[in-house]
């Protein structure tokens, strides 16, 4: 299925590795023109290349962001404006929060999630949407967390400042579908990443079991009876941005096998 992706210039945050790679590979394949950004030039000057060897398509770019930096994210759109000429598609990932239940986080660390967690989402959004009502289209897809739908212990800060990004997704897809963009939220359940790894190993640590004994008792309340790949995510963000998706906006989406019960 030709998705319509092709010269799409998009923009993927945190994408040297885990589900932002996959998600900025899943484009490259589709023949779009992709910016990367993360902290770590090394990191995305490998991801690049490996992209660029894998897709076959050279239109694969980065540019060194932290995305709790303002003057930071101001220079990952004056590179994409640059380099790709515009935005068609933005694509918002962080990595996640520090875990922790409510007595052991600090106000630091309450900042540090609002900085990483929401208030980066609002910064790139504020710059993206010019260039959207200038051409009358745009797609904005914010990765979030299974915990917008069921709460997960332990992670309080991911549990609040994620659904305050379903929030803000939800309100802005009301207040620009008029000018064909649309806007959605996707949270990953059990996707296999750095990040999940170390979930996990934490689990491990604090229950004095091994690693693999948290794996497979979560793979039980999986339906679909594993984790997912990352790619099997980026498959869900490539079709909403794509001319598959006319009419979806504002929905809060989870790929996660089946795990939630929660409706």
């Amino acid at each position: 299925m030709n998705l319509g992706l092709q010269n799409k210039r998009v923009i993927v945050t945190a994408s040297s590795k885990g589900l932002g790679k996959a998600t900025a590979l899943q484009f490259a394949m589709e023949g779009a023109k992709i910016l990367l950004s993360s902290r770590n030039e090394e990191e995305l000057k490998t991801t690049a290349e490996e992209i660029k060897a894998v897709s076959n398509n050279q239109e694969v770019y980065y540019v060194v962001c932290d995305v709790t930096k303002e003057d930071d994210i101001n220079r990952l759109f004056e590179t994409a404006s640059a380099l790709l000429g515009g935005v068609d598609i933005l694509v918002n990932n962080a990595g996640g929060p520090s875990p922790g239940g409510f007595s052991q986080v600090t106000d630091e660390d309450w900042y540090t999630a609002f900085e990483k967690n929401l208030l980066s989402y609002i910064r790139t959004i504020r710059l993206a949407l010019p260039y959207m009502k200038e051409q009358n289209f745009g797609r904005i897809v914010n990765i979030s967390s299974s915990s917008t739908k069921e709460v997960i212990d332990g992670l309080i800060l991911s549990n609040t400042f994620r659904l305050g990004m379903v929030g803000l997704s939800k309100s802005i897809a009301r207040e620009y579908a008029v000018n064909n963009i649309l806007i959605n939220t996707v949270g990953p359940g059990r996707i296999q990443t750095d990040r999940i790894t170390e979930l996990d190993q934490i689990a491990a640590v604090k229950k004095n079991v091994s690693i693999n004994e948290i794996q497979a008792g979560n793979k039980q309340m999986i339906p679909a009876g594993r984790y997912g790949e990352p790619a099997e995510f980026a498959n869900i963000i490539a079709f909403l941005c794509s001319e598959a998706n006319t009419y979806m906006t504002g929905q809060n989406l989870v790929v996660d096998g089946g795990m939630l019960k929660a409706l």
